[in-house]
């Protein structure tokens, strides 16, 4: 695994554009490359998103000028519209946990930095789980935390004999990314599963989970997500929806045959498939967006958990939303440039590849495209040709709110008032969702300037108060 990506970043950018529009290579060579430097596509990232940027403009603008645009516009809305009605009305299939006979070993893992708000609350749930004691173990790696997180494990370990502790120091590399691939050398799950400090987890989320992987092509499980703060403020009523709608569109996508995506918290990868791709990628600034795409390429999928939920910390401020956002906007971006002749090989059957195409371009290229479209609008007084496009994801994604919030209590009989209110968070989560419009084009645009530092950034957590100041007091 590489450990050394903020010697090497400066090289890496002085890679030709050619990269980008490197020759394809027959499959065996493909192949090849493939297993012996599986990120080989990391270089020239700031060249890449100049590039791919000044497309975009340029065939916006052109869009404006030629009489046959309203054509390349209703071929993309065609796509965008058979894609959404797809995604709003496959059967989402109903999964049922199969019995085991035999329990596998179980390590889990949890890469802790600064975190005496939260870790002695995570500790005492991970040693309490519904599932035999001898078949599990976790790890909690501290990696180099300034405050008072390592003693905190370093007595906890003498209270759970599962807990195994790993202390990393400032010579560490890798970041989160590093410290989980150190941690993983060391255990012997034949499944392993990662969650944040500041996750709530349910008591039986592995025999919830573990049965799972019974399906041998199944690399991964992401468990649903929730918000455990969601009604402090209107930033974390948001997160809350955001949240429903992506296990939506986690669930749609993978009914569709597209691709399921990990999430970092409660994610749950088999043994034989993180070993198979590599590990989790030190060059990358969201391990859990860029281990999504090599283990597809690798011909593994990704299933989802919907009940029961892991929770998390949402936050609480805009600035706080907007460098947390920024962080995985770049992060998503990142992969496309990355892997972009492994996406477009045969690594992928269709559906997966229409799928990645149909989220690159909703996500993307449309909001970074509303820009010169505004631009064109204003100066020449066309009539704009994003606008039509994007309408057809936000009625998707309010579509895809209201359904995603009450397939997380699927036990309740909806009444009239229910919908009502169903209705109505959903719209304050479209109001919410709109800081996307902007995150989008600016980080696709800071890209090309400048990208941010790989290193470890992280969302500050508050946890329990009165916990954390009996920790501390101690």
């Amino acid at each position: 695994m590489p450990n050394n990506h903020q010697d090497n970043y400066e090289n890496q950018e002085l890679d030709p554009i050619t990269s980008f529009i490197d020759e394809f290579s027959d499959p065996e060579m493909e192949e090849e490359e493939f297993r012996s430097d599986f990120f080989q596509g990391l270089s020239g990232r700031r060249k890449k998103a100049a590039f791919a940027l000044g497309v975009i403009w340029i065939v916006t603008v052109t869009l404006h000028l030629v009489s046959w645009s309203v054509w390349i516009i209703a071929i993309l809305g065609i796509f965008v519209t058979i894609q959404a009605l797809r995604l709003m009305f496959v059967a989402s299939p109903t999964i049922k946990t199969p019995e085991l006979e035999k329990l596998p070993y179980v390590s889990l893992m949890v890469s802790a930095k600064n975190e005496e708000a939260v870790v002695a609350k995570l500790v005492k749930m991970l040693a309490n789980m519904d599932y035999p004691h001898h078949l599990y173990d976790f790890w909690v790696i501290n990696d180099n935390s300034s405050d008072r997180t390592g003693i905190i494990l370093n007595e906890l370990k003498q209270e759970y004999p599962q807990l195994k502790v790993l202390h990393r120091d400032a010579s560490a590399k890798g970041g989160k990314s590093g410290a989980l691939n150190q941690a993983f050398l060391q255990t012997k799950g034949e499944i392993v599963g990662v969650f944040d400090a500041d996750a709530i987890i349910p008591r039986d989320i592995l025999l919830k989970t573990v049965p799972l992987f019974t399906e041998e092509r199944i690399g991964a499980i992401q468990v649903r997500k929730s918000i455990s703060n969601s009604n402090d403020n209107f930033w974390t009523k948001g997160q809350s929806v955001e949240m429903a709608l992506d296990s939506y569109f986690q669930q749609q996508r993978i009914a569709c045959g597209g691709m399921g995506e990990l999430r970092g918290n409660g994610q749950f990868v088999r043994r034989l498939a993180l070993e198979s791709c590599g590990g989790w990628n030190e060059e990358t600034i969201t391990d859990d967006l860029d281990l999504t795409i090599r283990l597809h390429l690798d011909h593994w999928d990704i299933g989802i958990l919907e009940h029961p939920a892991v929770e998390e910390e949402g936050v609480k401020g805009a600035i706080a939303l907007w460098h947390q956002r920024s962080r995985w906007a770049e992060g998503g971006y990142q992969r496309y440039l990355d892997y972009w002749r492994f996406i477009i090989s045969n690594r992928l059957n269709w559906q997966k590849k229409f799928d990645l195409l149909y989220f690159f371009m909703v996500q993307y290229i449309f909001p970074t495209a509303a820009i010169p479209d505004l631009i064109m609008v204003t100066t020449h007084h066309t009539y704009p040709l994003i606008a039509p496009l994007s309408s057809l994801t936000l009625f998707l994604a309010f579509w895809g709110m209201i359904i995603g919030l009450k397939r997380t209590n699927p036990e309740k009989e909806y009444k009239f008032a229910d919908y009502l209110q169903l209705i109505q968070k959903s719209i304050l989560g479209m109001i919410y969702m709109t800081h996307w419009f902007i995150v989008m084009p600016v980080t696709t645009g800071r890209m090309s300037i400048r990208q941010k530092r790989l290193k470890w950034v992280k969302t500050v957590h508050e946890g329990d108060k009165e916990l954390a100041i009996s920790n501390i007091s101690n």
